[in-house]
């Protein structure tokens, strides 16, 4: 008996490897014949990649900011000129504060460097001052760009005293103020965007998973023999979770109003127009994938790639979208959180500003109306 242990034990690893080896070769032709294996398994991973890497980014650069020079004296003209050379601003020269203000308000711009017409004077005097107006929907990023412009002035009266222009002990000083977010607080900046988040989890995500699961389970067969037509299924479909993503709408403008005491400054019927659209748009992305994949994995695995993950990463929620590199900026005019993002931040912060109300609904409308007419052939399609 002791000598038949060895045996039996030496004959057991080669049917095991054998056993193993020819589950592996099956999985392997498995995950050759789904593509949406190789999606998920090769695909995804790329895109994530190239996602954090890129669109990743806390760096400030490139902050579009209008100075204003009420009067070009050479002193004014080389403070501006400091921020022209600068690799962190973009800046426009003006000559007056109302299309500067203008500008601001429609967040052409992310700041305001106004430069006195009494500037040189005042230098000359050791008393010089620059008006700093900064966007600050986004808390963080106003305090950056006010460390900024705070190093390039101090760079500059450093340069003046070391000329002997002016005392190092009277450096210009820099009165900072910010629109739209007079508290200086994140959570004016955050909580809008929060809706962005909830609508898609609940538009796309759910619904994404409607159709796979009836698909799974078989279920669509019992109606296929039943008199509901096709469009019903759809809207049957669809409906509650329309309802549900507005209960979620509805629950994030409340708790921003009195939880976190954000202002809406703009209509609420605009706010509620605009909302509906990106439902309607969420809606749409999920039934269209849900209708084309019929795998619940699968459906909510590319969902959460083309919905959730730009939201939350490319739409400006989080991250400036002038800081990123071209090819991703340009990616992001494609999706609709971008849209849709522009429009809370301006409707809770700066109010009804048309000139960014009008374009940015029209591009939600649009894409509502793509969406619904291609989701609504491949459902049916599917279905018949």
């Amino acid at each position: 008996m002791k000598s038949a242990a060895p045996n039996l034990s030496s004959n057991a690893w080669p049917r095991k490897l054998r056993r193993i080896r020819a589950l592996v070769l099956k999985e392997w032709h498995q995950v050759v014949r789904d593509p949406s294996s190789i999606a998920i398994g090769a695909v995804l991973p790329l895109i994530l990649i190239l996602l954090f890497g890129y669109g990743l980014s806390l760096d400030v650069k490139n902050v579009p900011i209008a100075v204003v020079i009420e009067h070009p004296a050479s002193e004014a003209l080389e403070l501006a000129a400091g921020f022209q050379l600068s690799p962190y601003f973009h800046p426009t020269m003006m000559r007056s504060m109302p299309p500067a203000q203008q500008m601001l308000l429609e967040h052409q711009v992310d700041g305001i460097l106004r430069i006195p017409a009494d500037f040189a004077r005042h230098v000359a005097a050791g008393d010089a001052e620059v008006q700093l107006v900064v966007h600050g929907g986004d808390a963080n990023r106003a305090r950056i760009i006010e460390g900024y412009v705070q190093g390039i002035v101090g760079v500059w009266s450093a340069r003046l005293a070391a000329q002997g222009l002016a005392t190092p002990s009277s450096p210009v000083s820099v009165q900072s103020r910010l629109w739209f977010n007079e508290a200086n607080d994140s959570s004016y900046f955050l909580v809008p965007g929060l809706l962005v988040l909830v609508i898609t989890l609940i538009g796309a995500l759910l619904t994404s998973m409607v159709m796979a699961r009836e698909w799974e389970r078989g279920t669509l067969e019992s109606l296929f023999v039943t008199p509901v037509r096709s469009d019903e299924i759809l809207l049957g479909k669809t409906l509650p979770y329309f309802a549900l993503a507005t209960f979620g709408f509805v629950l994030c403008v409340l708790s921003a109003k009195f939880l976190f005491h954000v202002p809406l400054r703009g209509s609420l019927w605009v706010l509620l127009a605009a909302s509906t659209l990106y439902v309607l748009i969420a809606l749409g992305i999920g039934l269209l994938i849900s209708s084309w994949v019929k795998n619940q994995l699968v459906a909510s695995q590319l969902t959460l790639l083309a919905t959730f993950m730009p939201a939350f990463m490319l739409s400006g929620f989080l991250f400036d979208l002038r800081s990123m590199p071209t090819v991703v900026r340009l990616i992001t005019y494609a999706l609709p959180a971008r849209y849709y993002v522009a429009l809370l931040q301006s409707v809770f912060l700066a109010g009804n500003v048309w000139s960014v109300i009008v374009p940015n609904t029209l591009v939600l409308a649009a894409m509502a109306a793509v969406l619904a007419l291609v989701s609504g052939i491949v459902t049916r399609k599917t279905l018949e």
